[in-house]
């Protein structure tokens, strides 16, 4: 089974907390602090594997949680750091937050690398917090949560040559003459449902991967059939095979098809349909196939490379190999096919943003709601086993405003505040 979008959960592992310690050596009475920092915790990293080529472990799989940093220790240890959870796709994968649609990374390469959840930094021990106004502090902090996000993956192929057309015009045929590859071949419509990869190779020693993908119909750029599944594929090939019956057996005109197809193509993405592209003739074996050749060579143009062939006879196979393999040649060797930019988005331009507020207020019935990023951060590594501490955050909140806030929206003496999971009991 092949499968190419999947959705799953990652997690950077959590920070290790830092820790309240003082020195205890023989004859020294008043020890300084000795507590050490929290290790950070790991990132989750996808690394491209080039032996891979489906998201098919994904669907058995779909949590990946990082290892958290060690704690800190006494005698002013620091807990260790843990090294990155490794994460293998295939190349071609593209990961996008599946809450805010953003792309997060662009897979192509073996070996590419990008950090999908980072890990939280390690809580400070208390001797990160010694003044000489507070030269033996009681005051740790506990470890950064790592990011949590849901990604959708996405697997685009990366392949050399595409084959397209409307489906049972040969395009599986055609796969198994020339390659190894043994896609499923029927006299019906969608046979083809996955796409399926062959090596191809020349009589010349060239060789390149061929891609036959689900045939397309009309609507197909708006999901139409097995549309998008099929476009997004095309979106990766260096060079289109479009693959026509020319017999017309199933009573469409050959350009027509021809014409309905690169419109698709258009359609879906602008440039698409401007791919180098040739012209495989199919099915020339068939009666009425010459007098059509005729016809289509003269509604196309010269522009356009037409070689008649027949997949079931082979016959004109390797012209059409040739002619693939000389236009792979004379493209630039940097893959700039793969993602061509449209003059839109050659330029940006980056405007700062306007700072977020730290925090918001609101009711919740009688329960008055805080919440921020930086207040949720705030509670989550606070250490509230220590009175030190405690007098921290709540300084901290009346230096970010969240007192005045309080006020402000009508809090009063003994009213509930919510921040995160904890309750407090707001004081004026």
């Amino acid at each position: 089974m092949f499968v190419d979008k999947v959705k799953i959960y990652v997690k950077g592992g959590n920070g290790g907390n830092g820790m309240v310690a003082f020195r205890r050596e023989k004859y020294e009475a008043n020890g300084g602090p000795a507590g050490g920092d929290g290790g950070r915790g790991a990132d989750v990293v996808f690394v491209v594997d080039e032996g891979l080529r489906t998201l098919m472990d994904f669907r058995y799989q779909k949590h990946f949680k990082a290892k958290a940093g060690e704690h800190g220790r006494s005698k002013s240890q620091h807990g260790k750091s843990t090294s990155p959870m490794i994460v293998r796709v295939p190349p071609g994968t593209v990961v996008t937050d599946a809450d805010t649609g953003e792309i997060i990374a662009d897979l192509t390469q073996h070996g590419q690398e990008a950090v999908i959840a980072e890990g939280g930094r390690g809580g400070r021990g208390n001797i990160r917090f010694s003044t000489p106004k507070n030269p033996a502090p009681y005051i740790s902090e506990n470890g950064e949560p790592g990011v949590e996000r849901y990604v959708e993956m996405e697997l685009k192929l990366l392949a050399d040559v595409g084959l397209v057309g409307y489906p049972s015009v040969g395009k599986s045929t055609m796969l198994s003459v020339v390659s190894a590859a043994k896609p499923k071949i029927g006299a019906y419509h969608f046979t083809t449902i996955a796409p399926n990869l062959g090596l191809v190779g020349t009589p010349d020693g060239r060789s390149f991967v061929m891609a036959d993908l689900p045939g397309l119909i009309e609507g197909a750029h708006e999901g139409v059939g097995l549309g998008h599944q099929f476009l997004r594929h095309v979106e990766r090939t260096k060079v289109l095979v479009h693959v026509i019956d020319m017999a017309g057996s199933e009573g469409r005109d050959p350009y027509q098809d021809w014409v309905q197809i690169n419109e698709e193509l258009a359609l879906y993405r602008a440039g698409l349909a401007d791919r180098p592209q040739i012209v495989a003739a199919n099915k020339m074996d068939l009666p009425e196939a010459t007098e059509n050749l005729e016809l289509f060579r003269e509604a196309v143009g010269e522009g356009v490379p037409v070689f008649p062939v027949s997949a079931a006879t082979r016959s004109g196979i390797e012209e059409l190999l040739y002619s693939v393999a000389d236009q792979l040649d004379s493209l630039p060797k940097v893959d700039e096919v793969l993602e061509p930019v449209s003059e839109e988005s050659e330029q940006k331009v980056y405007q700062a943003e306007e700072p977020e507020e730290a925090f918001t207020i609101r009711r919740d019935n009688e329960i008055f709601v805080v919440e921020g990023p930086r207040v949720e951060k705030l509670i989550r590594m606070t250490n509230f086993q220590y009175d030190e501490a405690i007098r921290r955050f709540a300084h901290t909140l009346k230096v970010m405003g969240v007192d005045d806030g309080l006020r402000a929206h009508g809090a009063k003496d003994g009213d509930t505040v919510r921040i995160d999971e904890m309750e407090f009991e707001f004081r004026d």
